[in-house]
């Protein structure tokens, strides 16, 4: 199981089709919120569950789910 720890700010995200999904901003518990002011995160903030990460490879997070999978299901932040 990936550790939070291992997450770090401005890692990119991407989908298990190698698709960008976004970067990484904060890890808040059990969730990854991503940048901003990042194209693939459409510039709001989206909140994914840790439990879609996969693996951490070459300083990527790698998530078990294809990009346009996890867009359709990420949380907007409030």
């Amino acid at each position: 199981m990936i550790q939070a720890a291992e997450i770090k700010e401005h890692m990119e995200v991407v989908g298990s089709d190698g698709g960008h999904v976004g970067r990484v901003d904060h890890v808040l518990d059990t969730e990854i919120e991503l940048a901003k002011f990042d194209m693939g995160a459409g510039l709001k903030h989206h909140m994914i569950p840790m439990t879609w990460v996969d693996r951490i490879a070459d300083d990527k997070v790698c998530l078990n789910l294809t990009k346009d999978a996890a867009k359709s299901s990420w949380r907007e932040k409030a």
